[in-house]
């Protein structure tokens, strides 16, 4: 059983990972060698080269690997985790996170089941270390879409300041791409390109509002657009909006302060056995180990495991407050 075992994850890893390495490798030394015939012929330097190139094209490629592309693009998850990518911005493809899930699920699932042969323990930790990918994905998003909240009041009053000063809302657009640090910088250029290749105001703010899914994006592109149906003094209806996001941030930041103590509360009560289990197991394996070498310890084990996520998600519903 374990030969077989060892043989079907040599093969998988085979069949997943090799390909992605070679296909991954092939791309970049032909990119390298057209840059370098590129700049022999118009004579310009490599890194002024790369800044000046702009890639008109979207790119809808789910894997590097054209067989598992095709595959990819027929399943209704995968426009979810090109979006979640795009959002992250990790330079990743959903073919290469589901990749790193099923290396990530296989290789810790084996390595328990040969050895404690238990299967439901071993299946548990294939099943929590697949799904940590995701879960830097998602941290990833949510860093950058706090990043991108924090700075769009600094982007309205930038835009209020153009509006009075007598320019356009489009080239108030190009002035925050300019001005603001990334993700704001670099959210709102590909709105301002956008509008410059042809497409409408109400789309443009459209795809941002899917590129960065927040609420007081959403506050903004709705103002922008009822200015633009039915008139009005736009600069003061963002400056407005820019005062109302401030002060959700003060409000924001009181109800983190007095739920601290609560967040505090969670985090130890969720931490604690797991500690706990490793230090006393370290003192004495003999009397740990009974917990999974024995059917009542192993399901006191998943028992307490489910009483401890479904403890912390409680405690966490109850410190989380929307404001």
């Amino acid at each position: 059983m374990g030969l077989i075992m060892v043989l079907v994850f040599v093969g998988v890893f085979a069949l997943i990972a090799l390909p992605l390495i070679a296909a991954g490798l092939g791309p970049s030394r032909r990119a390298k060698q057209l840059a370098n015939t590129l700049n022999k012929v118009v004579a310009v330097d490599v890194a002024q080269f790369h800044e000046e190139l702009v890639d008109l094209h979207k790119d809808r490629t789910v894997s590097s690997i054209p067989w598992l592309n095709r595959k990819l693009m027929q399943f209704e998850l995968t426009p979810y985790l090109r979006r979640l990518l795009q959002q992250s911005d990790l330079k990743w493809s959903p073919g290469r996170l589901l990749a790193m899930s099923g290396f990530g699920f296989f290789a810790p699932a084996y390595a328990l089941y040969w050895r404690f042969n238990l299967a439901l323990p071993a299946l548990g930790a294939g099943l929590l270390f697949s799904l940590a990918p995701l879960g830097w994905v998602m941290f990833k998003r949510n860093r950058r879409l706090g990043r991108f909240l924090k700075g769009l009041p600094e982007a309205l009053d930038l835009m209020v300041s153009a509006l009075r000063a007598g320019h356009s809302l489009i080239a108030a657009m190009g002035l925050v791409s300019r001005e603001c640090a990334d993700p704001v910088g670099c959210e709102f250029r590909v709105c301002f390109e956008e509008q410059n290749f042809g497409l409408e105001m109400k789309n443009a703010l459209e795809n941002l509002q899917e590129r960065m899914p927040v609420q007081d994006l959403r506050i903004v592109a709705t103002a922008i657009l009822i200015q633009k149906e039915s008139g009005g003094n736009l600069a003061e209806v963002l400056d407005k909006t820019s005062q109302v996001i401030r002060e959700r941030f003060r409000l924001k930041r009181q109800v983190m302060v007095h739920t601290a103590q609560g967040r505090m509360t969670g985090l130890v009560l969720t931490l604690l056995p797991v500690v706990l289990g490793i230090a006393i197991y370290m003192v004495n394996p003999k009397m740990m180990s009974i917990l999974w070498t024995r059917p009542l310890g192993v399901k006191l084990i998943w028992t307490a495991v489910g009483m401890t996520v479904v403890g912390g998600l409680i405690i966490r519903q109850i410190v989380n407050m929307e404001v």
